[in-house]
C-alpha cells in the first residue's frame, strides 16, 4: 500500500497512517531475548492486584529496561458488558502474562493488521527500570485517533526513546467508535465509555504502579489529538479527581466552537442502519448491535464520514444526564474551568505549526472535491469545519471571506494556504488557543503554550512526489517522543537534527514529569539556552520548538479573531 494512498484515506482518520499499514520499516527489535540477557530471569511484579511477568527490552541508548504489555485493567468489555460502563479488574487470578503486545480496539485496519485487533481491548503497557531504588515520575499516554483508531502498542507508542530517562511510561487503550462512545440519550447508555476505560487505567496505575517502581504521587497524563481532548476533560472530570498531577495536551481542545452536547443519539441510529438493526426505539438499537460481531462494528467507520473524510472528529464527550451511574462529565467543561472548578495542576498545551494544512491539497487535488466544496459551500464548510447548526451559514461565509478573500478554490498555493489554515484552526488551533487562555486564566498552577515548527525526515504528510514532508503535521511530534515503528523509521542516537530533537522533546517531558517546570534544573545539556516562560492571560508568550527554541507571543491571534468574534464566551 503506497504511503500517498494510505495518507489519503486512513490518515483522515485523524491518525495519520498509524496502526493501518506496516510498510517494512526497519523494526527496532525491543524484545531483548539474545546474549547476556539469556541468564536474567524474565522480570516480575508483584503488586495489590496480582502477579506480572513481563519480558527485558532495550532503549535506543542500549540501556536495559523492563516491558509489561497486553495488561487487563478492565474485564473484557464483550457479550453483555458490550456498551457499559467498565468493570474494574482489583485482583488477577494466577500469574498475569504481560510479556506480549494485547490488541488495539476494532477498528478499520489494512489485512496485514488484521490479528492485531479484538474487542477484549482494554489493555495497558508498563515499561520501568524497576521496583529498586527511589520511586520515579510516571506518564500515562493516552493515543490519539479521533476516537475511532490507533492504540496503546508499541508500534505506534514504542517506549525506545523515553526509558532512556528515569521514568515509567503507561500507554492505555480504551474502547473506540460505537463501541466506546455509543450514547442513546437514555439510561440505556448515557455515554462516554470510552472516558470511563481511561478513568479505570488511571485508577489502575494509582493501585499498583508503586510495585512497578513509579510514583503513585508524581503522574502525569499526556494525550495527543484525541488524547489531548482526554487529558483536558480529566482536569474537570469527578471521576478523575486525585489521579494525576501534571498534564500535557497536544493538539486538540474540547473546548471550542462545538457545543458539548447530552447525547450522540443520531450516531448510534448511523450505526443501527449501517449494520441492518432496527432504530424505532434504544432498547432496539442496543440489543441488536449487541449481537453483531465487533469488527462489523469497527469496520463500519467510514459510514459515518459525509464529505471527503469529514467531519474529522465524530464521536464527542457528552454532559451525561443523571440516572444514577457514575458519570465522567457533569457539565460543560467550559462552565467547569470558569468556576474554577478543575483539577488544578501545571499543564503543557501546544499546536504544531501546520496541523491539517494536508486535508486542503487532498481536496484541491481532487476536482470534483473542489467543485463541490465550491458549489455547495453552505452546506460542506459546517461538516468540515464543525460549525454550530445555529448559525452556520453566516459563520461558513464569514470564513470563507476571512480565509479565502471570499473566492473560490482552486488548485493554486493561495487556495491551499487559506484553506489549509482554516482546516488547521477549526480542527485544532482555535480550540487549543480558547483552552490555553482559559487554563491560564483560571488555574491555580503554571501553564505552559508551545508551538512545534520542526520539519524533519519524516511527517505524517509527506509530498507524494519528492517524498519529503513540507511542514509540521498534526502528530509530528510524536516521532521524537515515541518510537512509531509502524509509520516510522527507528530514530538511532546519532548527531542527526532528529537524534537530537528526541533528546530535547524527551528532556522537556522528564523535568516536566519530575519538576511541574520543563525549563532545565541541572544535567540536561540539550535544553541549554532554554528559558520558557509560563503563559499570562495579558502576557500569552509560547515556546516555538523548531531546529533552535525561541519564545514568541500572541500565537496565530490575527487569525482567531474572527473565531472569537463568531463564536464569543458569554456569561
Amino acid at each position: 500500500m503506497s504511503r500517498t494512498f494510505v495518507l489519503l484515506i486512513n490518515s483522515v482518520l485523524l491518525f495519520a497512517a498509524y496502526g493501518q499499514c506496516h510498510e517494512g520499516h526497519g523494526h527496532h527489535h525491543h524484545d531483548q531475548n539474545v546474549g547476556h540477557q539469556h541468564d536474567r530471569p524474565s522480570p516480575k511484579v508483584t503488586s495489590a492486584s496480582g502477579v506480572f511477568l513481563g519480558s527485558w527490552m532495550q532503549t535506543r541508548r542500549g540501556r536495559h529496561f523492563q516491558g509489561f504489555r497486553g495488561i487487563r485493567y478492565a474485564e473484557a468489555p464483550v457479550g453483555d458488558l458490550r456498551f457499559q460502563a467498565p468493570k474494574p479488574i482489583l485482583q488477577y487470578s494466577g500469574e498475569v502474562d504481560a510479556s506480549k503486545e494485547g490488541p488495539a480496539c476494532p477498528q478499520p485496519t489494512n489485512p496485514n493488521y488484521y490479528n492485531n485487533v479484538d474487542e477484549d481491548c482494554l489493555r495497558l503497557n508498563v515499561y520501568t527500570h524497576g521496583s529498586s531504588g527511589e520511586l520515579r515520575p510516571v506518564v500515562i499516554f493516552i493515543h490519539a485517533g479521533g476516537f475511532y483508531a490507533a492504540s496503546g502498542r508499541s508500534d505506534i507508542a514504542g517506549p525506545d526513546y523515553f526509558l532512556d530517562k528515569d521514568i515509567v511510561l503507561v500507554t492505555i487503550n480504551y474502547r473506540l467508535s460505537s463501541l466506546g462512545f455509543l450514547s442513546t440519550g437514555d439510561e440505556l447508555a448515557p455515554g462516554n465509555n470510552g472516558y470511563k476505560d481511561q478513568v479505570m487505567a488511571l485508577r489502575w496505575v494509582q493501585r499498583n504502579i508503586a510495585s512497578f517502581g513509579g510514583d503513585p504521587n508524581l503522574v502525569t497524563i499526556a494525550g495527543y489529538s484525541a488524547g489531548s481532548f482526554s487529558v483536558m476533560l480529566h482536569t474537570v472530570s469527578p471521576m478523575s479527581k486525585g489521579l494525576f498531577h501534571r498534564a500535557i495536551s497536544m493538539s486538540g481542545s474540547p473546548i471550542s466552537q462545538v457545543v458539548i452536547p447530552h447525547d450522540q443519539r443520531q450516531l448510534a441510529v448511523r450505526q443501527a442502519e449501517l449494520l441492518d438493526c432496527p432504530t424505532n426505539s434504544s432498547r432496539a438499537i442496543i440489543d441488536c448491535l449487541k449481537t453483531k460481531p465487533w469488527r462489523d462494528i469497527g469496520n463500519s467507520l467510514h459510514g459515518f464520514f459525509e464529505f471527503a473524510y469529514d467531519p474529522v472528529l465524530i464521536w464527542v464527550p457528552l454532559v451525561e444526564k443523571d440516572y444514577g451511574q457514575e458519570r465522567f462529565l457533569v457539565k460543560q467543561p467550559l462552565d467547569s474551568i470558569r468556576q474554577r472548578e478543575i483539577h488544578s495542576v501545571p499543564y503543557i498545551i501546544s499546536q504544531t505549526q501546520d496541523e491539517f494544512f494536508w486535508k486542503a491539497l487532498n481536496i484541491l487535488a481532487n476536482q470534483t472535491l473542489t467543485d463541490t466544496m465550491n458549489n455547495e459551500w453552505e452546506r460542506i464548510a459546517p461538516i468540515s469545519f464543525y460549525l454550530p447548526a445555529s448559525t452556520s451559514r453566516q459563520a461558513s461565509n464569514k470564513l470563507k471571506q476571512a480565509y479565502l478573500g471570499g473566492k473560490d478554490l482552486v488548485n493554486d498555493t493561495a487556495s491551499a494556504d487559506g484553506l489549509g489554515k482554516l482546516y488547521n484552526d477549526a480542527i485544532i488551533g482555535f480550540g487549543v488557543h480558547r483552552l490555553v487562555n482559559l487554563m491560564s486564566q483560571y488555574s491555580s498552577k503554571p501553564v505552559y503554550y508551545y508551538e512545534f515548527a520542526y520539519i524533519g525526515n519524516h511527517s505524517h504528510y509527506e509530498d507524494p512526489v519528492t517524498k519529503k514532508p513540507t511542514g509540521a503535521a498534526h502528530h509530528d511530534e510524536l516521532i521524537y517522543l515515541f518510537s512509531v515503528n509502524a509509520t516510522f523509521p527507528f530514530i538511532e542516537a546519532s548527531d542527526s537534527l532528529d537524534s537530537k530533537m528526541v533528546d530535547k522533546m524527551t528532556s522537556i517531558w522528564y523535568n516536566f514529569l519530575k519538576n511541574g517546570d520543563p525549563n532545565p534544573r541541572d544535567n540536561s545539556p540539550e535544553l541549554s539556552g532554554l528559558s520558557w516562560p509560563a503563559m499570562k492571560p495579558d502576557d500569552r508568550k509560547y515556546l516555538r520548538i523548531d531546529k533552535t527554541f525561541s519564545v514568541h507571543e500572541n500565537l496565530f491571534e490575527d487569525r482567531f479573531k474572527i473565531w472569537e468574534e463568531l463564536y464569543p464566551i458569554t456569561n
